[in-house]
């Protein structure tokens, strides 16, 4: 043979998959794709931001190619800022004060009329409202009244006082303006409320003109002499309303934040717009912090046109798709991905990487909101989780998001997120074995979302505000994530064929109808299927290989027997047919079962990985017995394809393992007393025979494995043939009940 060149041995090392031209085309369209996305997207015109900085003479000029519009953040800030500061503070009247302070001014004129009424001396009179109205009114109020030679009237004019000073409001200041929000309103105006039954209306009122405690007494100096009033009524009852005023209207901070979000809701933010041919650097001028702005937003949104910087990103995403080529396949799956598999990885990516670039485009002013919150990663990685296992979902959960951070479509949060949303996806599904798993793991993910979503708002400093509303999406982006895979698994494994570890437990179920039918049909043949199963399962699990997929292909490795079942001994009772046919057609008969096996799975839609343990389960071995029977009738020229199986040797480590134990199986089964030590030899000669005939050769079992192997086979087989003891026979009518109860003991024993 030639030697190979240097890059042949290169090539040979790198263990490329081998190429199949419908997925380059795809993952060649995917590349395009993406390309086509990012520089359309991620353009940038042909400077460095880096090369200026604010108060320094700059070296060139900055012209704007493209005519730019785009939001100004700081002119909106600050609009939105005065805007607020015009709100004026909401203002709310607590009703039950008004009833309150009119209650106790009726209370007392009805009760100082009854002791005028009574002739009641000053002394008494002021004893008796003192111990009605305890500490309520001061001595020389109640005296000036007692004294007052219109009471009668005082009274009256004291009630109207009442409701004038009650209906126009006594304003409670707060205390601390800064934690209230109060001082962040309109520092002149006062919006009142005046409910009056269903009816809402607001009042404006500045607050020269408002009420307080420490203003009172000039508005009920300045009511007395609007009124007319008589001094005798101010020292009485004018004393008397004093003592009875109280602050009956209250600053309200969720209506005055109402008042403010409305105002907010209804701002539009400034706009500002960069011309095309728009200088926006000059040369030789100091640079402003206004033109940096406008140096960003043209860095940020205009195409680039540097070849250089489009050649870059083209390269940058045809290494992050060669990466993932590279990873894919034995390196992490531990066998080559099928066509459709590699299918849904190529689409998988390109979705990602697309989805990622688009989401940032459209929430660039999402300021400590991580675009990768609204982006499924975990629904990304779940998929080749659940299909290829941990190692592959471990690759996507890391390279997906590096390519996007590359990509420029996440900044440092959102790649920190997705990287642990992914990690958290690949982890939870390890051992997921129920669809009802993939709920619990939505949670779980969930959580671990919420935990990287807190962790990121910590270490940016984000306010509080934020918290909520970020952590809730975050979260929610986990929840959906699991309910969407649940909606998407079932068609995903009809769509690929393949088997999960959902699909292989529904396939282990006895009672399927294909199960039921090979039981009624070829009941030895079945319950040769099942004892195949426990001791494939159980060789498995010893050498860490996929037990459950080995179970289920033992289950249906012989479904074929069941169009001829009498041909084959399991099934037969007393007579075997082969013995009235040649040995050539019964050969023909057995291999058949094989063929017809594979014809019955593909219609009963099984997936290829089970159809290969009926293809692979007797390898193309010759069928030992009918050959050299046929050879003693026709001679040595008999052709030994014609006594093969028709399949192929196992490729995989589950399939020879249900291979080994399908012949150790029914092999042992005419085994005379097999104890451990002859089970030992006996199965370690059957391995030994399919070692020889080159049946393991491209399973990549080892021989320590081997070993591992015959020792699970060993334990089972020789708890399923244990020794029992003899029972005596039962002398004739004597002693019956006597041996009966000695055999339930010795078989309770053995």
């Amino acid at each position: 043979m030639p030697k190979k060149s240097k890059a042949q041995k290169l090539f040979s090392q790198l263990k490329l998959p081998p190429v199949r031209p419908g997925l380059a085309a795809a993952t060649i369209a995917a590349l395009v794709a993406t390309a086509i996305v990012a520089l359309s997207i991620n353009g940038k015109v042909s400077f460095d931001v880096d090369d200026f900085e604010t108060g320094k003479v700059a070296d060139r000029d900055v012209i704007a190619p493209e005519p730019v519009s785009f939001i100004d953040s700081e002119a909106t800030r600050l609009q939105t800022a005065a805007r607020v500061r015009q709100v004026p503070a909401v203002w709310k009247y607590a009703v039950h004060f008004n009833d309150e302070m009119s209650g106790t001014y009726d209370r007392f004129a009805l009760f100082s009329r009854r002791l005028f009424d009574e002739g009641r001396s000053l002394e008494n009179y002021i004893s008796q409202v003192n111990a009605e109205f305890p500490g309520a009114f001061g001595r020389e109020a109640l005296t000036a009244l007692y004294n007052d030679p219109d009471r009668e009237l005082s009274l009256d004019v004291g009630r109207k006082e009442i409701l004038f000073f009650t209906e126009k409001g006594i304003f409670a200041m707060p205390e601390n303006a800064e934690d209230a929000g109060f001082a962040a309103c309109n520092p002149d105006i006062a919006e009142l409320l005046h409910n009056y039954g269903e009816r809402l209306e607001r009042e404006q009122i500045t607050y020269d003109r408002i009420i307080t405690k420490e203003n009172i007494d000039t508005h009920i100096l300045r009511y007395i002499e609007d009124e007319k009033l008589s001094p005798a009524f101010s020292a009485g009852a004018g004393n008397i309303v004093r003592s009875i005023l109280r602050e009956n209207v209250f600053f309200s901070p969720a209506d005055t934040e109402q008042r403010m979000a409305e105002v907010r809701s209804r701002l539009e933010p400034v706009h500002r717009f960069i011309e095309r041919g728009d200088k926006v650097i000059r040369r030789g001028f100091i640079v402003t912090e206004k033109e940096m702005e406008e140096l960003r937003v043209l860095s940020r949104l205009l195409t680039k046109r540097n070849p250089s910087s489009i050649a870059g990103q083209i390269l940058l995403i045809l290494v992050i798709y060669l990466i993932l080529v590279l990873l894919m396949g034995k390196r992490t799956a531990g066998r080559l991905l099928l066509s459709a598999e590699s299918y849904m990885m190529t689409v998988l990516a390109a979705a990602y990487l697309i989805g990622a670039l688009l989401l940032n485009n459209f929430f660039e002013e999402s300021g400590s909101f991580p675009v990768s919150i609204l982006l499924p990663t975990a629904l990304v990685v779940m998929l080749p989780a659940i299909f290829l296992g941990f190692p592959t979902a471990l690759v996507t959960a890391t390279i997906l998001p590096l390519g996007a951070f590359l990509l420029e479509a996440f900044d440092t949060p959102a790649y920190f997120f997705a990287v642990c949303s992914g990690l958290a996806a690949a982890h939870v599904l390890k051992k997921a074995q129920k669809r009802m798993d993939l709920v619990k793991a939505g949670l779980l993910i969930a959580a671990a979302n919420a935990g990287a979503a807190l962790i990121m708002l910590l270490l940016h400093q984000t306010s509080v505000g934020e918290y909520v509303s970020v952590i809730f999406w975050a979260a929610f982006n986990g929840i959906v994530s699991g309910l969407l895979i649940i909606g998407i698994l079932p068609v995903m494994e009809q769509a690929l064929n393949a088997v999960t570890p959902f699909r292989l437990i529904e396939l282990s179920d006895l009672n399927s109808p294909i199960l039921k039918r090979l039981f009624n049909v070829a009941p030895g043949t079945y319950s040769h299927s099942v004892m195949v199963a426990n001791l494939a399962e159980t060789a498995c699990q010893e050498i860490g290989a996929n037990a459950l997929l080995a179970r289920v292909g033992a289950y249906y490795h012989d479904i074929g027997k069941m169009e001829q079942p009498a041909y084959f001994v399991e099934n037969q009772t007393s007579y075997n047919k082969h013995k009235d046919i040649s040995p050539r057609l019964s050969a023909t008969v057995i291999r058949s079962h094989v063929k017809l096996g594979i014809e019955k799975a593909r219609s009963l839609g099984l997936p290829e990985a089970v159809v290969a343990f009926i293809a692979e389960h007797h390898g193309n071995s010759v069928i030992t017995w009918f050959y050299n029977e046929a050879i003693k009738q026709e001679g040595e020229n008999v052709n030994r394809e014609d006594f093969s199986y028709p399949g192929s040797p196992p490729r995989t480590k589950e399939s020879a393992v249900v291979m080994l134990a399908d012949i150790t199986e029914a092999a042992t089964r005419v085994l005379k007393k097999p104890t451990a030590a002859r089970l030992e030899k006996f199965i370690q000669d059957l391995f030994n025979s399919k070692v020889d005939q080159g049946q393991l050769s491209q399973s990549e079992l080892s021989f320590r494995e081997l070993e591992i192997i015959k020792q699970a086979f060993v334990k089972v087989l020789a708890g399923y043939y244990h020794s029992r003891i003899e029972y005596p026979k039962l002398p004739n009518g004597k002693d019956t009940a006597r041996y009966s109860h000695q055999a339930q003991e010795e078989d309770e024993q053995g």
